[in-house]
């Protein structure tokens, strides 16, 4: 699959996320669209997503939306996933992100070699993974989402007990989402890595579209050695209440 086929099948997976007819310019460009049911955010937050040059943004209000037009219009189409940039054109009281949208193919895919850590494969629910959670704290065990993989969990234990593991959600268009969390002892080892080509071996396998979304600049370069392709951002903004105050 090329990269242009890959952007495609991002590009659909976020429009249909929207939840409100919107697509993503093919030129380049901002599509605002008034959506309370948006997936691309919290609810009543603004949702912007940036993918190979164009970028869509859902808003709950119309006035919402009249602002967020006027604001992010002044800005070029590569500041709009800037969160700084993003802080200082709108009325936000907050901002969650960005993170970068990666992509994998069959064909792009490096998966980790067998001599590596052993993998073991558990149930979702298993809670041992709950543990593991708990030992990173709730920012870190927020960020890869494992209490939400519908996926098995695929886990690298130490001395009995489980340091690292990934999974994935299924998402809407065969999209694999996926999480991957390792022990704050652990971690520098490449157990990310292992664990998470574990996770993409087998939603490659199910034919799904893995997607790797990460904040940290260590997780995209887990992402990259992977095979990913970088295709673009997703940034959150929560807009004030009182747009008139």
């Amino acid at each position: 699959m090329s990269k242009d086929a890959l952007l495609l099948r991002a590009r659909g997976l976020w429009e249909n996320l929207a939840g409100v007819p919107v697509s993503f310019a093919p030129m380049g460009g901002v599509n605002v669209v008034i959506s309370p049911s948006s997936g691309l955010c919290p609810a009543g937050w603004a949702g912007v997503v940036a993918l190979g040059g164009s970028v869509i943004v859902t808003v709950p209000t119309g006035d919402a939306a009249v602002i967020v037009r006027e604001a992010l219009g002044r800005l070029p189409a590569g500041a709009v996933v800037d969160g700084a940039r993003v802080r200082e054109a709108l009325p936000a009281a907050g901002v969650l992100g960005p993170a970068a949208l990666s992509y994998v193919s069959p064909e792009g895919f490096r998966p980790v070699g067998t001599s590596g850590p052993v993998v073991e494969q558990l149930p979702c629910e298993q809670p041992e993974l709950r543990l593991l959670e708990q030992s990173v704290g709730d920012d870190d065990a927020g960020e890869a989402a494992l209490d939400e993989i519908t996926s098995p969990a695929f886990v690298v234990r130490e001395h009995g007990r489980v340091v690292a593991a990934a999974g994935y959600r299924t998402w809407p268009d065969r999209t694999a989402h996926i999480g991957v969390l390792t022990a704050s002892a652990a971690r520098g080892r490449g157990l990310a890595r292992t664990t998470g080509s574990a996770t993409v071996a087998h939603a490659l396998a199910a034919g799904l579209l893995p997607q790797w979304r990460a904040r940290l600049p260590a997780s995209r370069r887990v992402a990259d050695a992977l095979g990913f392709e970088e295709l673009g951002f997703q940034l959150s903004v929560e807009i004030v209440r009182d747009l008139h105050g």
